[in-house]
């Protein structure tokens, strides 16, 4: 059986029903109806997760349909979190940021986020930490507007343009800021939009209200499809990729967490881990085709050829073992040191922006290598 959901929209509730690919309702899919696939990963474990009542935790995901965030939703899916002893709710945002908020605000208690919004609260004295990594690589893509293919052709065309980010705040945000700077040009000239994701984000590029958007599979997929001579500016979407923009992997999707929680629930936050590795281990060891037919519908009925090709570009960014790679994790703080001034001065310790103990005893227990 699987863990409770629930897609609930913030911002004048946003429908991403009506996208072509990813859509999240009201009341999210059927509790059991998914089944949990190969072993428990360890009788102690599925044992205490059958005694009484289960911890209930809120999971707040920054955009449910994006597939940069399939692992968490997936999990959900195989009944994984059930498994491992959670009962989790997942509650869908528009973006990272919005998500964030409600943690820090106290409607929810974990991020499924991008890993890079503990650096910057780290810079402003907030103690955030990552304690699985289910994304090795970003998955960001900034694309040109279809009726702007033959006049924006590199970043330095954005100054004076309109941009769309999923939301202000968010990773797609820090994305485009960096990208801009790193050109040699001021953020500040360009002018940041919130289009969220999903059919809001599709409408947005094809209706000219914005000249360019970052965005995240499926939508990117989704555009190229309708345009094919749609114009990408920057992919990160593999390892090659990601490396020629950023000098390296970028670790960008996790569960992330205020430290007292981590301090004050570390069983919870080590059964929750158990579940998405295990998780990841299943994304490995099955094709695009049957990760499809176990994500909700929703997500992809209305086009599921687009779908999987969109599933298809984003495996190679999902981890084997939820660690944090210590670079990785650098990478991310060079990256806000570039285009953030507030992180570049701030002398943050990234070691204390994630925690490795907790995918550690994953991978022993599971038996990943």
């Amino acid at each position: 059986m699987t863990a409770r959901t629930k897609w609930r929209y913030r911002l004048l509730g946003l429908a991403l029903a009506l996208s072509l690919l990813a859509s999240a309702c009201g009341s999210g899919p059927a509790a059991g109806g998914a089944t949990s696939e190969g072993g428990t990963g360890s009788e102690a474990t599925s044992e205490a997760a059958s005694e009484g009542p289960l911890p209930h935790v809120t999971i707040a995901v920054g955009g449910a349909s994006c597939v940069c965030y399939l692992p968490t939703v997936l999990a959900d899916q195989l009944g994984f979190y059930k498994e491992f002893g959670v009962d989790a709710e997942l509650v869908n945002f528009q973006g990272g940021s919005q998500a964030l908020t409600a943690v820090l605000g106290g409607s929810a208690d974990v991020v499924s986020g991008f890993y890079d919004h503990t650096v910057e609260l780290a810079a402003k004295g907030k103690a955030m930490k990552a304690f699985v990594i289910y994304d090795q690589y970003p998955g960001l893509v900034l694309v040109v507007a279809p009726k702007n293919t033959d006049k924006i052709t590199s970043v330095a065309d954005l100054k004076g343009k309109t941009v769309g980010v999923t939301a202000p705040g968010s990773s797609t945000d820090f994305f485009l800021k960096y990208l801009i700077t790193k050109q040699g040009g001021d953020p500040a000239e360009t002018s940041v939009v919130g289009i969220g994701a999903g059919s809001t984000a599709v409408a947005a590029m094809e209706q000219g209200q914005v000249d360019a958007a970052v965005m995240i599979d499926p939508d990117p997929t989704v555009l190229k499809a309708k345009y094919p001579d749609l114009r990408i500016l920057v992919d990160t979407r593999t390892k090659e990729d990601t490396e020629a923009v950023l000098g390296g992997d970028y670790p960008a999707g996790s569960l992330y967490v205020t430290a007292e929680w981590l301090d004050s629930h570390r069983d919870v936050a080590q059964k929750l881990t158990l579940a998405i590795v295990k998780t990841l281990q299943w994304i490995h060891s099955h094709t695009p085709e049957e990760i499809m037919q176990k994500m909700p519908s929703e997500f992809w009925s209305q086009n599921p050829d687009l779908y999987l090709a969109a599933l298809k570009n984003t495996l190679p960014m999902y981890s084997t073992t939820g660690l944090m790679d210590p670079k990785g994790a650098e990478a991310v703080l060079n990256v806000f040191s570039l285009s953030d001034e507030e992180v570049r001065n701030a002398n943050i310790d990234v070691t204390q922006t994630y925690d490795n103990s907790f995918a550690e005893k994953a991978d022993e227990e599971l038996g990943v290598k």
